[in-house]
């Protein structure tokens, strides 16, 4: 079970990174939209963190321009790792 457990922690640990790289690239991106390298970079980071996102798009509306999802997601990642943690 503990296995299991550092498995699920050190995934919640990866889709955090992963989410944070796909924020910071989608602004890369649009500061320079003929770069194919961050381009690509930036469509494999999405469509690792895809799955988390898209739903919570659903639910939670854009604020103004601004999508909050990955800070929602981010929040509920690191809240499952702590909880986690402190089981193991």
């Amino acid at each position: 079970m503990t296995t299991f457990l550092l498995a699920i922690y050190w995934l919640c640990q990866v889709l955090t990174i992963a989410i944070i790289c796909t924020a910071v690239l989608s602004w890369i991106v649009m500061a320079s939209p003929r770069n194919r390298t961050v381009i690509n970079l930036y469509l494999v980071f999405r469509q690792i963190t895809n799955p988390i996102l898209a739903p919570l798009r659903r639910i939670i509306p854009l604020i103004g321009a601004i999508d909050i999802t990955p800070i929602v997601a981010f929040i509920i990642l690191q809240i499952i790792a702590q909880v986690i943690s402190a089981y193991m």
